[in-house]
């Protein structure tokens, strides 16, 4: 999620001074000490909004998930991306921070239980764009058309 391994601090400030939303890949930095540092770091480099992914995967040792989203919140970043597993625990605390929460689905079912959750804007991700957990291979002319029938929300595709 977020394009681990490729989603850092370079990129993100680069997508945002090109007039997109920069993500940086909150695991990307190994430890919530380094994000807020990456996160000030990023700031050097760009005064557009950016955002934060945060992927939420099963693991035998996962990542101390709370302490990034608190890190991610404590560097007052204002637009958080959840993505990998359900993000209700998560979408709460950044909403309580006044964060905008996106959260990336992969089927409708996911989307409109991500609905009900109260994320702010869904990014609807089909077959094509791979590497994501709970992809029924349904590709992007077929998810994005049953996205525009189903979903209320505000989503990106």
């Amino acid at each position: 999620g977020g394009m681990t391994g490729t989603g850092g601090v370079e990129l993100a400030a680069a997508v945002s001074n090109a007039g997109g939303l920069g993500m940086l890949t909150a695991l990307n930095s190994g430890t919530a000490e380094q994000l807020k540092k990456d996160i000030a770091r990023l700031r050097t480099l760009t005064d557009k909004p950016f955002g934060v992914n945060l992927t939420i995967l099963p693991a035998m040792v996962p990542p101390d998930y709370e302490s990034f989203a608190k890190a991610i919140i404590d560097s007052g970043v204002k637009v958080v991306e959840t993505a990998g597993s359900n993000p209700k625990k998560w979408v709460a605390m950044f909403k309580a921070a006044g964060c905008i929460s996106i959260h990336k689905c992969v089927t409708i079912q996911h989307a409109l239980s991500a609905q009900r959750m109260g994320v702010d804007v869904l990014s609807i991700d089909a077959f094509e764009c791979a590497g994501h957990p709970g992809e029924a291979d349904v590709g992007g002319m077929v998810l994005f058309s049953r996205a525009a029938q189903e979903i209320k929300s505000i989503w990106i595709a």
